[in-house]
């Protein structure tokens, strides 16, 4: 999915080379790192992959020798004007994948010249299930609220991101988040994960959190192991979806595990054609359709 743009917010941008610098330090090799046997709660983990533009059909059965589930946008991807996944959800089926359903959330600027933030959330909320059903998603799927800003969230952002889990979950389906699992600085040299700022002051909400952490370790890279590492192994214990690497690669944050990676920065889908190299995000969880978005 998200390939073309920021994972972090400017002012959490300034933690990544401390960051990456301990992370350095305490780095095993990417070979231990793939093979370690995981404590997490998943005895078997699925491999997926996410990105903003549509693979395209003639790719799917290639990419399902690799992949059990993808990443399914209901509205534009960030920084996209249109949706190329729409009406694709009867073709993924047909080829047996899983889904992680995405919906574009809104950048803080936006959050802020509405009037009435929670109101913004309830109505995106709106669209949100109005899309998935349409595509046919059933009852109960979990629809991810994209966020692309990190580090501790606003009043206004929380009153957003609450009103639209509350009204999506009020519209029948399961409320999840796509946001930075990654340690960014505060006042007084404390850190923040936007994950666990988000289920801290959830006030009893049950919401599905997939994290974003391709930090070198505790991520193995561009690597595709029949075993990924559990979620858990992001280093937020509740995560659902752990996405370990995205296109491309941030140089500050994987350093020790960029040979894993192509010459120009990217992740590419194995097993597909010279002409028809597709760079993606990739992600682990412990069921092949995380969204439960497939047929009832």
């Amino acid at each position: 999915m998200l390939e073309t743009r920021p994972r972090v917010a400017p002012f959490v941008a300034v933690a990544i080379v401390a960051y990456c610098a301990v992370g350095m330090i305490r780095a095993a090799s990417i070979d231990a790192l793939s093979s370690r046997q995981s404590p997490g709660q998943h005895a078997t983990t699925y491999l997926g992959f996410d990105r903003n533009e549509y693979p395209g059909d003639d790719a799917l059965p290639s990419l399902h020798t690799t992949f059990a589930y993808a990443g399914f946008w209901l509205n534009n991807p960030p920084g996209a004007t249109r949706n190329t996944w729409t009406g694709k959800r009867k073709m993924l089926l047909a080829h047996d994948f899983g889904f992680l359903v995405l919906f574009n959330g809104r950048l803080d600027k936006q959050i802020k010249a509405a009037s009435d933030p929670a109101a913004l959330g309830r109505a995106d909320a709106v669209l949100a299930a109005k899309s998935a059903a349409s595509e046919g998603f059933p009852k109960d799927t979990i629809i991810f609220l994209d966020l692309e800003e990190g580090g501790r969230m606003l009043p206004e952002q929380k009153a957003y991101i609450y009103a639209w889990v509350d009204s999506l979950t009020s519209a029948g389906f399961r409320a999840g988040i796509y946001c930075s699992g990654i340690p960014a600085p505060e006042e007084k040299g404390h850190t923040v994960v936007t994950a666990e700022d988000l289920q801290q002051n959830a006030a009893g909400r049950e919401i599905v959190f997939w994290v974003a952490n391709d930090a070198c370790p505790p991520s193995p890279g561009c690597s595709f192991p029949r075993q990924p590492p559990a979620p858990d192994r992001s280093r937020v214990s509740f995560a659902h979806v752990w996405q370990y690497a995205q296109s491309p690669r941030r140089p500050q944050l994987t350093r020790s595990c960029s040979p894993t990676y192509a010459q120009d920065g990217n992740c590419y889908a194995p097993g597909l054609s010279s002409t028809n190299k597709l760079f993606l995000d990739l992600n682990s969880a412990g069921e092949p359709d995380p969204s439960h978005g497939g047929t009832p």
